[in-house]
């Protein structure tokens, strides 16, 4: 069969890396691909919400099925919009992924069918999300609604910081429409995690969970990025924490979607802080994550394809899915300046000398005389595996130093909290 994955960054590389290992796949293609994923499928040059250009490429090559894998197209409805030309996708369609696309929505939803999270109110205009935000306690989490690449939440810790961010997203704009309105909730303290699941309407089959380091800098400060690092599994939360996570939120997240008419299919991605009161949800993603993709498919031993397969065509609940005991740790290198401002089109030198780790391309591209060079802010996601944390940690970093570009930086702690 030919499959054609949607998007460019380190989660489509590991996707793509997983769906080569199916002989079942005669032709991968990505559109619109990287330096990385141009070694390992076809890179067309689509951007991910062309919709029209996609649909006609998957008619005219017979796509037989099409993996939208980033958060904006399934929130701008490309799953609905192949489906309705014939052309099979995987994903939720557009009335699915809004548990995404809109923070205000999906905190109405968890509030409606008493799904654990923090307390928050939402607003559509500044003046009475001010008034309120003046009342609540510091710290104090401000989200704007809409999609803004992982960068539309800000934790304030003084009442400036609070109020620049609010104004920032509601009146200058600078997440655009997602701006439109905002959600102000109270800051939860404790472990995070990541508990990623296959769904398909009341389905739920969970992945291991993983952890993820939002903030650019060690001991988790600076600003928040899209992700500096991830490890998986997380030898400090019990068992019996991520089963109740699974039966408290993700389960009955599914159930509601369903019960709400919009039935999710696909990856359902649980962001949770384990507090003193147990998990609560921090967030819902309508996709794979980026990039604890790199560190959970590379532990996936049921074939990446037999899942999506089980989920379009209604079997997944009687689909065996295997998890290897190794650890994976991820260390993302970034770009000089990233989460800000930072120089594209800079060679990447070392990348043949890595033998001992798995490379993820996120931000990269392929210059005309064919070198990789970077193209983004988070630019490699280097992934160790090994016997434990320690190991596959030690494996990721020892290759993460064989790799060289101009203004590279990474965090030196990923996966510390797991060996504390």
């Amino acid at each position: 069969m030919q499959v054609l994955v949607i998007g460019r960054g380190g989660r489509e590389h590991a996707i793509v890396w997983a769906l080569r290992k199916s002989p079942e796949i005669t032709k991968l293609y990505c559109a619109p691909g990287n330096g990385g994923i141009a070694e390992l499928a076809e890179c067309v040059p689509i951007g991910e919400l062309d919709f029209d250009k996609i649909a006609a490429f998957a008619l005219e090559r017979n796509i037989d099925l099409v993996f939208v894998a980033p958060d904006d197209p399934l929130s701008a409805g490309l799953v609905d919009y192949l489906e309705e030309r014939g052309i099979k996708a995987y994903g939720p369609r557009a009335n699915a992924a809004i548990i995404e696309g809109s923070k205000v929505f999906t905190k109405e939803l968890m509030r409606k069918y008493n799904i654990p999270t923090a307390a928050y109110e939402s607003f559509e205009s500044f003046e009475p999300a001010l008034a309120y935000l003046q009342q609540q306690r510091l710290p104090i989490v401000i989200k704007a609604d809409g999609l803004a690449a992982g960068k539309g939440v800000i934790v304030a810790r003084s009442w400036e910081e609070a109020e620049k961010a609010l104004r920032d997203i509601m009146v200058d704009k600078v997440f655009g429409e997602s701006g439109n309105a905002v959600v102000i909730e109270e800051f939860l303290q404790g472990q995070e995690m990541s508990l990623l699941a296959f769904v398909d309407g009341e389905t739920v089959r969970p992945m291991v969970p993983s952890q993820d380091h939002k903030p650019v800098f060690d001991n988790d400060e600076g600003p928040n990025t899209g992700g500096m690092g991830t490890y998986s599994p997380v030898p400090h939360i019990p068992q019996a924490i991520v089963d109740e996570a699974i039966e408290t939120i993700v389960k009955p997240a599914a159930r509601a979607m369903v019960a709400e008419g919009r039935k999710f299919s696909g990856i359902l991605y649980a962001g949770l802080m384990i507090t003193a009161q147990g998990p609560k949800t921090i967030e819902f993603n309508a996709r794979f994550g980026d990039p604890e993709t790199q560190v959970l498919l590379p532990r996936l031993e049921t074939p990446l394809l037999d899942i999506v397969l089980a989920t379009m065509n209604g079997t997944l609940a009687d689909l065996d899915i295997k998890w290897s005991e190794q650890a994976a740790v991820c260390v993302i290198a970034a770009s000089g300046g990233y989460p800000g401002a930072y120089k594209k089109g800079l060679p990447i030198e070392g990348l043949g000398d890595v033998r001992d780790a798995l490379v993820f391309h996120a931000g990269t591209a392929v210059a005309e005389d064919g070198r990789i060079v970077t193209n983004g802010g988070r630019v490699l996601g280097i992934t160790g595996l090994g016997r434990d944390i320690r190991e596959a940690r030690e494996r990721a970093y020892a290759e993460a130093d064989k790799i060289r570009f101009e203004g590279k930086h990474y965090r030196t702690d990923i996966a510390m909290k797991a060996l504390k």
